[in-house]
């Protein structure tokens, strides 16, 4: 990546800068090196805000990280900062899965953040989005998983994971 650093990331404030490097990053068609440009960086705000770039990413641009999903779980299962955590699970949702590539890890991972209440709703919603992409491989885990839906006590959660778990239960979410 050209003129994309480290210390040009950690000035990253608004949505205008994120948008001017994207546009750089979409111009170099190299999302996936960008993304490994920044993935172990020590200073988790150029990480963040590096994220937060790939986020504008289209869904075919994004596809270039397939490659490197299962790196991007070990960063989520590891990493200590929620932002990052966040980002990365907002990343690997828009990634394909098979059946083939599951992670036993990951998934208990998600079965355990999405009821989690101390948790932030984003980490809650996108586990939960990815634990049931997961388990619709397996019917003895959707099932299983639905029952954990149902003995959700709602009242303890936020509107956007309540959302998120209606729309599951309801079949709104595929």
């Amino acid at each position: 990546m050209g003129m994309i650093t480290a210390e040009r990331l950690r000035g990253v404030y608004d949505k205008e800068k994120v948008s001017a490097i994207y546009n750089e990053v979409r111009a170099e068609k190299d999302f996936a090196g960008f993304c490994r440009q920044f993935l172990y960086c020590e200073d988790a705000l150029v990480t963040r805000n590096a994220l937060w770039v790939l986020t504008k990413a289209t869904t075919a641009e994004i596809s270039q990280l397939q490659p490197m999903r299962d790196e991007l779980i070990d960063v989520v299962l590891t990493t200590g900062n929620t932002s990052v955590r966040r980002l990365f699970l907002n990343i690997i949702e828009r990634l394909k899965m098979t059946k083939e590539e599951l992670r036993a890890d990951f998934l208990d991972f998600c079965l355990e953040r999405m009821t989690a209440v101390k948790e932030y709703p984003g980490i809650q919603s996108l586990c939960m989005k990815m634990a049931f992409r997961i388990c619709k491989f397996y019917p003895e885990l959707t099932d299983e998983f639905r029952r954990t839906l149902d003995a959700m006590e709602t009242s303890y959660y936020k509107p956007a994971v309540r959302s998120v778990r209606s729309r599951i239960l309801n079949g709104k979410i595929k």
